[in-house]
């Protein structure tokens, strides 16, 4: 069974309002199943901001081919993919940030 990854699609703070609205009505049309996406706005005013999104996918056939080539064979794996398959279970219910200031 392969297991889900995390995936990042990065769009530039030098975006016009009109462009984000196409690019992010694309994305959405075209994320996969259960797919839990997530934007933030990241980066700082030295290297620039970004739209971040993010959000789960299944590995590739060819993402599974390098990762049994470099992971070890044994028990220890067979516990964590264990381990992934119940966390791939748990609900997701994004955590409301309380608002306010200081």
């Amino acid at each position: 069974m392969p297991r889900r990854v995390k995936d990042f699609i990065d769009i530039s703070e030098f975006t016009s309002l009109d462009d984000l609205i196409r690019y992010l009505e694309t994305i959405r049309d075209n994320l996969p199943p259960e797919h839990q996406a997530e934007m933030k706005i990241r980066g700082d005013e030295i290297f620039g901001k970004r739209l971040t999104i993010t959000f789960f996918r299944e590995q590739t056939p060819e993402e599974a081919e390098l990762e049994s080539k470099y992971a070890g064979d044994g028990e220890e794996n067979a516990s964590i993919d264990a381990l992934r398959r119940k966390l791939d279970d748990v609900p997701y219910a994004p955590v409301k940030k309380a608002g306010g200031s200081r």
